[in-house]
């Protein structure tokens, strides 16, 4: 007797289950098996600022495939350090020790660990409607119950509180606290932004109680609200920075980013074997000098306005609220959003949602203004006609 056929459950990726299958890309554009182009308004959950192939990146990878793939963590390497030099070049000088990984989930798992172990603390406040990853230290930090429940019991000592709530913040850190952990913008909560009197909040109160603060901007980061890291619209600056996503250009890449005070403090051990290789390095410097010299930072910030600007007239006759920072957005639906995502999808454009009703757009920074002003059309005209 045969064996039986795998799955066809997507999470462990046997098969495409009758998926969209994309198979290469350019900038913003991406084609099928089929040859049909679509244009990317979030297909890459915003780890593709730079956009597919961005030719930078891609003449870095190759160059350095053919020079050092991988190198324990053990030994120095030079592209791991100039990677090193140019991220810390563009933080404030209070930021001056990176350990890097490979995700946004494994950055945050990092931060948790550095702050119980610095802190001699355990307690960890988050937001509702926060997401931080789907490891077990990283899920039980966020919010969603459905995504939690099938594997509880989770790690203990986290509190939620109200997102942009201070008082509540201010209630829920005391002097057992070792983390407080929050998006400057929520992604899959909803593309919810934080007030600058929640920020202000979250930093005095840790500052007083002794606890560390931590900006997770795995989504945030790298250009995406209009500034290079989503907390210089503020000012307010973190003693732990999440990066990821966009950080290598696509290539897998995690950082937490630590002031030095913070790191002489950890005791134990962490380790990544991957973190840091020459290859996310390599990627991970060319990603950011392209981010700089194209000036993608002011650019995410152009477009976002104009994004803002023409769906706000969806409001409030077609959908609830239209939220965003940069190129950012969230247009909260009075329904479900998967029909709007599935018609915009059959014009040629690829949406994606931030939990139920929202349609969320996190398109590359290096969308075409035509591009970009095409695919807002689609979105007035699908979300109109509902």
């Amino acid at each position: 007797m045969s064996e039986p056929a795998p799955s066809l459950t997507p999470e462990f990726g046997l098969r495409d289950g009758g998926r969209l299958t994309l198979v290469r890309g350019e900038g913003a554009r991406l084609w099928d098996d089929h040859g049909r182009v679509y244009i990317d308004l979030g297909a890459s959950h915003g780890a593709g600022s730079l956009g597919a192939c961005h030719p930078a990146v891609v003449k870095a990878i190759e160059e350095q495939a053919r020079t050092l793939l991988f190198l324990g963590s053990g030994y120095a390497s030079p592209i791991r350090t100039a990677f090193l030099e140019k991220l810390l070049s563009l933080l404030p000088r209070s930021f001056s020790r990176v350990f890097l990984s490979n995700s946004g989930t494994e950055a945050v798992e990092a931060a948790i660990k550095i702050a119980r172990s610095a802190t001699g603390r355990t307690k960890v406040v988050a937001a509702l409607r926060g997401f931080h990853g789907r490891t077990l230290g990283a899920l039980s930090a966020t919010w969603r119950r459905e995504l939690k429940e099938p594997f509880e019991p989770l790690v203990p000592g986290f509190v939620h509180v109200p997102f942009n709530d201070a008082a509540a913040l201010d209630r829920a850190v005391d002097d057992t606290t070792a983390l407080v952990l929050l998006e400057p913008v929520q992604g899959e909560g909803g593309v919810h932004v934080a007030t600058p009197e929640f920020l202000r909040a979250a930093r005095a109160v840790a500052t007083r109680t002794g606890a560390l603060l931590a900006f997770d901007e795995v989504q945030t980061g790298i250009a995406r609200t209009g500034r290079l890291f989503a907390f210089e619209h503020w000012g307010i600056v973190p003693d732990l920075l999440l990066l990821a996503k966009s950080l290598a250009g696509g290539v897998p890449i995690g950082a937490t980013v630590t002031t030095e005070e913070v790191a002489t403090r950890f005791r134990g051990s962490h380790h990544s074997t991957f973190g840091g290789s020459p290859l996310a390095c390599a990627a991970g410097l060319a990603a950011l000098t392209a981010t700089v010299d194209e000036r993608l930072a002011e650019r995410a910030a152009r477009l976002g306005a104009l994004g803002l600007e023409r769906l706000r007239s969806l409001v409030p006759d077609h959908a609830r609220e239209l939220r965003g920072l940069g190129l950012m957005l969230g247009l909260e639906l009075r329904e479900k959003a998967a029909p709007y995502l599935a018609a915009l999808e059959s014009r040629g454009f690829l949406a994606i949602p931030a939990g139920a009703t929202v349609i969320r757009l996190l398109p590359p920074l290096v969308i075409r203004d035509e591009e970009f002003a095409a695919g807002l059309s689609a979105i007035e005209e699908v979300v109109g006609r509902g």
